[in-house]
């Protein structure tokens, strides 16, 4: 059953800004519009700045993405704020803060087998805690090239959405739109350990660009 917070859906247009943010884009619009009619220029300044955050926030950029099947590539852009393996998995988690694009892409090429959602509390997302107790949609991903990937969308302190495009038995391209978190959040990958990481604490990462570790066509 889908959550408010989890909505799914296929369609999705080429636009530069994600559809999620249009209503919003309208609403200060019109407030912007409003404070200049009456002259509140206070106002007007305030609702001006909130509609640069409001376009700066949910902007969608093309990106070009590598045409290399045995990559793992950024599901999100943001801050690589752990990259380590446990218990035979890779950890991988991106940070986005509510400046980063937050549109999320599928990081490889493949057929979604399994989407969770997980309600839960709205932690500050850089807290490793928020992994296990914030709100989150959790996805499985069976590769072209036989390997089962998890990605993980999880909500942050101020993010109260989380939105995918895509559902179970769909089959995705590297770099596609899957969905996104609205304002400030993290997104927490699971490579096999197999795979050879090429990112370290501290990086900064663009999704569907850059590349968060590769694997072996015979992996």
């Amino acid at each position: 059953m889908q959550s408010k917070h989890a909505i799914s859906g296929r369609a999705r247009g080429q636009l530069p800004l994600a559809r999620e943010g249009w209503p919003f884009i309208i609403a200060v619009v019109a407030l912007l519009l409003l404070c200049i009619v009456l002259c509140w220029w206070a106002a007007a300044s305030i609702a001006a700045l909130l509609l640069a955050f409001i376009l700066n926030f949910f902007r969608d950029p093309e990106r070009k993405t590598p045409n290399d099947p045995c990559a793992f590539i950024a599901p999100a852009d943001g801050r690589v704020i752990r990259s380590e393996s446990i218990g035979g998995v890779w950890h991988v988690d991106i940070f986005m803060n509510v400046f980063n694009v937050h549109v999320n892409r599928a990081p490889m090429s493949g057929r979604l087998t399994h989407m969770h959602y997980f309600p839960g509390a709205f932690v500050n997302a850089s807290f490793d805690k928020a992994s296990e107790h914030n709100e989150r949609n959790s996805f499985t991903l069976l590769s072209d090239s036989g390997e089962s990937v998890t990605f993980t969308q999880i909500a942050g302190l101020i993010a109260r959405r989380i939105v995918s495009y895509v559902a179970v038995g769909d089959h995705v391209q590297a770099g596609q739109r899957i969905g996104m978190i609205r304002f400030g959040s993290r997104v927490d990958c699971r490579i096999p350990e197999n795979y050879e990481v090429s990112v370290a604490v501290g990086d900064k990462v663009v999704a569907g660009e850059s590349v968060l570790a590769r694997g072996t066509e015979n992996a």
